[in-house]
């Protein structure tokens, strides 16, 4: 929120979810003279299933032909999601001793960073600490590699996110190969990235100059993104008392943003637009 000459300008940044299991719902803002909104899924609505249920699943069926999960994660709020998703799946009978590796020095850090700041969201610290003492921290490049020839089951969550660059690399070349295993991913992943050619059924994979077959299932849990879908972007919208004068929409592929702006100007009546590149307002 910016506050200059009697005007107030919000930027939206990443949305969160509403009724999350692990954040807080987003907070609402009152007024707004500009209003400046993502629009990563503006044209999407997440399913209703339960992510837990799903990724439960998902995983007692890869573990229960031999194979590992490789889970690409970002690796500050959605690897320690996970984690916590992981630990709540062990009840299922067939998963009580999975084993689930966290190889992310960030991601690591970042999860004492979750338990340190308890206000920040919605775990109950004795939650938290039984979820993190069940995971296997890799600490180093070594045990990393070690972990890629480890073909018995297990989970491996690792960043980058949307297979862009990372450890993660090192695994899903050692794992894609086989249609033991699966190749699971957990949150958005961009037009042009490894995770998105995955996604839409690529049977081979550049990673660090090799093509790599892929054998292995591919899939993912719509369910446990961080991002506001379409229903919730609007929902935040109408927390306003007032109709923005201005609205811009940003951060989404061209169709997600204009199905928001229709969205905006058929249910709110309000005029929103989506800024070319280099395109310039004077507010």
């Amino acid at each position: 929120q910016v506050d200059i000459g009697g005007r107030r300008l919000v930027f939206s940044g990443d949305l969160g979810r509403y009724n999350d299991p692990v954040m807080h719902d987003p907070e609402p803002v009152p007024e707004a003279d500009c209003v400046v909104i993502e629009s990563t899924y503006g044209n999407r609505h997440h399913p209703p299933d339960d992510p837990v249920a799903v990724l439960g699943a998902i995983v007692e069926r890869t573990v229960a032909r031999g194979g590992t999960v490789v889970i690409p994660a970002f690796a500050v709020g959605r690897a320690q999601s996970l984690l916590y998703f992981l630990w709540r799946i062990r009840d299922r009978p067939a998963l009580k001793n999975l084993r689930v590796f966290l190889d992310s020095p960030m991601a690591a850090s970042a999860s004492e960073m979750l338990y340190r700041h308890s206000a920040e969201h919605k775990l109950q610290k004795g939650d938290y600490e039984a979820a993190c003492a069940a995971v296997h921290y890799v600490s180093n490049i070594e045990e990393s590699k070690r972990l890629s020839a480890d073909k018995e089951p297990k989970v491996i969550v690792s960043a980058s996110g949307m297979a862009t660059g990372g450890r993660v690399l090192h695994h899903i070349a050692a794992f894609a190969t086989d249609t033991r295993h699966t190749l699971l991913f957990s949150g958005f992943q961009a037009a042009g990235t490894r995770g998105r050619k995955l996604l839409d059924g690529a049977t081979e994979v550049r990673i660090h100059g090799q093509w790599i077959p892929v054998r292995a299932e591919v899939t993912e849990i719509p369910g446990l993104s961080a991002h506001a879908d379409s229903d919730e972007l609007i929902r935040w919208l109408r927390g306003f008392r007032r109709p923005p004068q201005r609205i811009f929409i940003v951060h989404g592929e061209p169709d997600a943003s204009e199905a928001l702006r229709e969205r905006i100007g058929r249910e709110l009546q309000w005029e929103a637009t989506v800024p070319l590149l280099n395109e310039e307002f004077t507010l």
